[in-house]
């Protein structure tokens, strides 16, 4: 796993957010908070991310950015995939401009190698679960995409998402996902894993600690690093 692949996935970024790795944030000593929720979850840094909502010309205006990796994962299999998820810095502004399910996603492009409908390409996206409000301006605990949340799979005109059942307007757990991917055929494939949002509501936060199987990824102002999962 080379750190160097790790960056902006241009073509899957809309308008001029902001993803960036950076310190931080940390929290006031004055604010009761448990300490593990005053400072990112690993090392001292975290991803920081900034969407506007209505900035572009487009429709609809908003944003959209996609910090991953394209080379690492490549022909990884779907399939193989058992622990997914991060920690996320939430704040109570990001609940008032998109409600509580305002959050940054986990986004893997994939071949799901489907033959009804036939298609080679699809994002497979993890909504987190709404934060509770005492989880709010601080370090969430560690959100389980496998356990927690929905999944949905997008792909031209939706067909994957359709096929599957498991789109946006009737999404999935996990297991389901995994199970319809599963159809008998030639197995899913990674093409690239990361953190994204948009386009949807402004949201200004951090995520840190993505892990991805047994690793777990740990962003820092000088880079990615790689850390076995505890």
């Amino acid at each position: 796993m080379n750190p160097d692949h790790w960056g902006v996935i241009t073509r899957n970024t809309i308008g001029s957010p902001v993803a960036a790795l950076r310190s931080g944030p940390f929290i006031s000593p004055s604010v009761a908070v448990p300490p593990e929720a005053a400072r990112p979850p690993y090392g001292r840094g975290s991803l920081g991310i900034e969407v506007a909502d209505q900035s572009t010309s487009l429709t609809p205006q908003s944003e959209a950015v996609h910090f991953g990796n394209e080379v690492d994962f490549f022909g990884a299999p779907v399939l193989g995939l058992h622990e997914v998820g991060f920690h996320v810095f939430q704040t109570g502004e990001n609940v008032s401009y998109g409600g509580a399910a305002n959050l940054p996603n986990i986004k893997f492009e994939i071949n799901p190698n489907l033959t009804s409908p036939a298609t080679t390409y699809a994002s497979m996206v993890w909504n987190p679960p709404p934060l509770p409000t005492t989880d709010l301006n601080q370090w969430s605990p560690y959100l389980d995409a496998t356990t927690t949340g929905t999944w949905f799979l997008t792909g031209a005109a939706g067909a994957t998402g359709t096929g599957t059942g498991c789109n946006l307007t009737t999404q999935c757990t996990f297991q389901e996902l995994m199970q319809r991917l599963d159809n008998g055929g030639p197995e899913p494939v990674v093409y690239t894993a990361g953190v994204a949002k948009g386009r949807d509501h402004m949201w200004i936060g951090a995520v840190d600690g993505l892990r991805i199987n047994h690793v777990v990824y740990d962003f820092e102002p000088g880079g990615v690093r790689i850390r076995r999962a505890p």
